[in-house]
């Protein structure tokens, strides 16, 4: 059964690709930590992190990539770019793609955040 963030996953998934990402791997695992979302848009190689928040009284979902978190993805980056040498030559840019609760019962658009951090 697929969780409630996977499912935010693959709306992200879709939604890039309609937008002209090219996904390259999705759920990248290693030892320091996962990529939800690694994909090419340009001359960019992309790192995205997906997330979502259901109450809005707690920080933005993009607001909850803290530091900490931010320094674990960049970690997974170096990682991925070790293992997979033929993109080490592509600039790369870590993103966010976010999803706020709903204001109406309208679909939910995410915002995507280019350049969320860079450590």
């Amino acid at each position: 059964m697929k969780s409630l963030g996977d499912n935010y996953e693959e709306q992200a998934a879709c939604w890039l690709q309609r937008q002209g990402l090219t996904i390259i791997e999705r759920n990248f695992r290693c030892r320091v930590g996962e990529l939800d979302i690694i994909g090419q848009q340009g001359q960019y190689l992309v790192f995205i992190e997906v997330r979502a928040r259901s109450n809005s009284r707690f920080a933005s979902a993009a607001a909850s990539v803290d530091l900490r978190k931010r320094r674990r993805l960049v970690r997974a980056a170096q990682w991925f770019l070790q293992r997979h040498r033929k993109y080490a030559h592509l600039p790369c840019r870590f993103d966010v793609v976010a999803f706020q609760p709903p204001q109406s019962a309208t679909e939910q658009t995410p915002l995507w955040i280019r350049g969320a951090f860079t450590e």
